[in-house]
This record gives C-alpha cells, structure tokens and sequence, in this order.
C-alpha cells in the first residue's frame, strides 16, 4: 500500500531537492532515444528560486514531508505555462504526476488562466501520451504565439529533436477536483 502523498507550495528549504528529483527523473530517458537527456543540466536555481518568489513552485511530500516530486509554472504570453514536472522514479507511477498536473491547473485557474501549456515529447509514454488522458491537446504549429515560438527555438539550441515535441494545451474549465479523485 503506497502512502498518501501531498502537494503543497514549496518551502525555500525544498528548493535544493528539486535538480537532484529532475536529474533522478532524466534517467528514465537512459533506454530511449532521448538518452542524451540524462546528463542534462537542471533548471539553474537562479529560474527556481525566481519562480518560487512569485508562488508558481509545487512540491509532492510523502507522509514524512519528503520531497519525492516537484512542478514549476511560468507565464508564457498571458498563458499559464507548465515549465516542468519530475516525479523521482522510486516513488513513480503512484499518480504523484496527475496531482502535480491538476494542482498547477487549479492554480492557473484561480489565477484567471483560461488554459495551460506545456511543451512535451510526443513518443515517450509519460509525456504526451500521459498529459493527453489529463485532458491535454496538442496545439497546431501555426497556432504558437511568439512566447512559445521561442520556447520551441531554445529546445531546438538544446539540442531536442523538435519535429518529436509537441506544445500542448488544456481548457482551464476543464481543471478537475483534487479532492474528487
């Protein structure tokens, strides 16, 4: 039986968890042929900590207040953005991620939002497949606003292979209960 686990906004103290739970994450890439990912840099701590000062940083707890899971929104020209989300594999496939998805989207909600984006590998089971059964769509290309243009050409400088990712996006009136599942 798996423990109970919490989304709540991060403390300054969880900071330091999050790129050790993304570097964790990456190595889920290691026998895809995304593998290069798994030595990716984190998120600098300089865009973490700027994202947490304005309230855009979740984290899951387990029952002992671990960090096992982390999401970071951001606005993208007056969309919420849904910038990055890491469950650490040992506590994954226990719907962590789902409630770190429906916990920003509450937010961005409530932040009058009318919907969420976020940009995803389209073959890889937990990413696009997994945000599709969360109601996500994928926008069309010619749909990308200059924001998410940009989002696109700095994956491409990163080195990903953009014709495999997709932006995707979710009607805010869609945003599901936490306390209904």
């Amino acid at each position: 039986m798996f423990p109970d686990y919490e989304i709540r906004f991060a403390r300054i103290e969880d900071l330091v968890k999050l790129a050790e739970i993304e570097q964790a994450a990456a190595r889920l890439f290691r026998d895809t042929s995304y593998a290069f990912l798994v030595n990716a840099q984190p998120l600098s701590m300089d865009f973490v900590t700027q994202q947490f000062q304005a309230e855009r940083v979740w984290v899951a707890v387990n029952d002992r207040d671990i960090v096992v899971g982390y999401a970071i929104a951001q606005e993208v020209d007056g969309n919420a953005y849904l910038q990055e989300i890491d469950v650490h594999p040992v506590y994954g496939r226990r719907g962590i991620g789902r409630k770190l998805v429906e916990r920003v989207c509450v937010w961005a909600k409530k932040q009058n939002y009318h919907r969420i984006l976020l940009s995803t590998f389209l073959d890889i089971e937990w990413n696009a497949p997994f945000y599709t059964k969360l109601g996500f769509q994928i926008l069309p290309e010619v749909e990308l606003s200059f924001g998410f243009q940009q989002i696109r050409c700095k994956e491409a400088e990163a080195g990903l292979p953009i014709d495999r990712r997709v932006i995707m996006y979710r009607d805010l009136g869609q945003a599901m209960s936490l306390t209904s599942r």
